[in-house]
């Protein structure tokens, strides 16, 4: 099938390209002088990058569950970078920093302080199996390199297998275990012995199974185990965070790989760590403890960039005459305040269960749709980790690349804003807050908005 350049783009994306044309006619028809003026101005002074130069518009305030444009035009926000599991400018985090700020500000380096070795604690006491051991960072790619860095120096290997399609961040080491062509291509030399397998993705199954999945992708996985011989770990989303939910029995599959072969398990929940599935931690969906567990964004309660990596007892003593990550921010007693805020309004607030309850609805609206609309070729989702996959025919699987596209700039103009990813799947991560009457707000103009690009022709089913 032919694709245009920004077809085959968005095909290898985890977002939506922003060079696109229709962007560009949305903002036409959208965006007024003074705004323009503004996005202007940023594409002056920033480098430009896919993704996010030209952006798509300005914003001037964000609260809950909305963000709000300098024209005070407001969004029901089902993108916000994943950070905003508490929905934005949460009261008890705000008032958490605010305190810490007035209190301790910084934490000089060779210096600790109360704030982190309580969200540590809490950290370790959440966490499963003997996942006893943390180290901050500020970003959830810092947090991949330490891991990397620590996988080395305990099994004295620096191979690593991970998955083609994932994202683990941006900078070189984390594109080197990454596979998103739209963040490697060009680039260069990667770093040596990163392998990467196909993901437990059913819908495009190198391994033709269907619905009938006998999990060949995992074997593939133990394949290169035995055959390298010599990989340090396996780097892995939990769950992809586009998404995709791999069957039950995946990761018990390849922990026994694992550990069979001598490779380390490292489990990247940066995206929806901390609720957004309806468990603390994803990998508690099912059953195994890795060896390494990243976490990041929803952290730092939406605010603060925080990132963790927790490790199993054992590799405490890996690098104890190296340094490992010893960032300027590690221990950042504010970042710190924001993380413990945060874990305690999951809490109390039963986060979790609202997460679960919540999740099931919005899905059970959207499989309602999917029995409307023929665009509509497959709903998927964890708690409110969501995605809606657009396809032309359901039998052949043919992508719905432009319509995708149509769709999100139509809910845009109805109020109510989340990306595309892979270049046909709308990604639905709302904040686990959010309301009865602001998800049904939402259903809604999504409906309305695939309608429209549908030209009104329902199923017939």
């Amino acid at each position: 099938m032919d694709h245009s350049k920004h077809d085959l783009d968005q095909l290898r994306s985890e977002g939506d390209i922003n060079l696109s044309p229709r962007r560009q006619a949305w903002a036409a028809g959208h965006l007024d002088e003074a705004t323009q003026k503004i996005l202007a101005r940023d594409a002056e002074v920033f480098l430009h990058q896919s993704l996010s130069t030209p952006c798509l518009n300005v914003m001037q305030a964000c609260q809950g569950s909305y963000i709000e444009d300098n024209r005070g035009r407001r969004l029901l926000d089902f993108h916000g970078n994943n950070v905003h599991q508490l929905g934005f400018s949460h009261p008890r985090v705000v008032e958490a920093i605010t305190e810490q700020m007035n209190r301790l500000s910084f934490c000089t380096r060779r210096y600790t302080n109360e704030v982190a070795i309580e969200l540590a604690s809490k950290l370790v006491s959440l966490a499963p199996g003997d996942l006893n051991r943390v180290l901050f960072a500020p970003s959830g790619t810092a947090a991949i390199g330490m891991a990397l860095k620590l996988a080395r120096a305990a099994t004295g290997r620096h191979k690593t297998i991970s998955m083609w399609d994932s994202f683990h961040g941006a900078s070189l080491d984390a594109i080197s275990v990454g596979g998103e062509a739209i963040f490697r291509q060009g680039i260069g030399p990667l770093l040596p012995g990163c392998e990467h397998v196909p993901p437990p993705d059913n819908r495009h199954c190198p391994f033709k199974c269907g619905h009938a999945c006998n999990l060949a992708c995992a074997d593939y996985v133990e394949y290169v185990l035995e055959k390298e011989g010599d990989v340090a770990a396996v780097v892995a989303e939990t769950v992809r965070c586009t998404p995709f939910i791999p069957p039950l029995d995946y990761w018990k599959r390849i922990r026994q790989a694992c550990d069979r072969h001598g490779a380390l398990l490292i489990l990247d929940e940066i995206p929806h760590c901390l609720g957004r599935t309806g468990r603390m931690f994803t990998c508690e969906h099912y059953d195994v403890v890795p060896d390494m567990l990243v976490i990041g964004k929803g952290l730092g309660g939406g605010i603060f960039p925080l990132a963790g990596l927790l490790a199993r007892e054992g590799l405490n003593q890996a690098m104890p005459e190296k340094a490992l990550g010893h960032y300027t921010h590690e221990k950042n007693p504010v970042a710190c305040a924001a993380g413990l805020a945060a874990i305690e309004v999951i809490e109390s607030e039963g986060l979790l269960e609202q997460a679960t309850a919540m999740g099931a609805y919005a899905r059970q609206r959207m499989e309602a749709m999917a029995t409307r609309h023929d665009l509509i070729g497959d709903i998927r989702g964890l708690g409110l980790l969501m995605g809606m996959e657009l396809l032309k025919d359901r039998a052949s699987c043919q992508r719905a690349v432009d319509e995708a596209e149509q769709v999100m700039y139509a809910c845009l103009s109805r109020g109510l804003n989340f990306k595309v990813t892979m270049g046909n799947i709308l990604t639905l991560t709302p904040p686990i807050t959010i309301t009865r009457q602001e998800m049904e707000e939402a259903m809604d103009r999504l409906e309305e908005a695939i309608a429209e690009v549908s030209g009104g022709v329902q199923s017939g089913r």
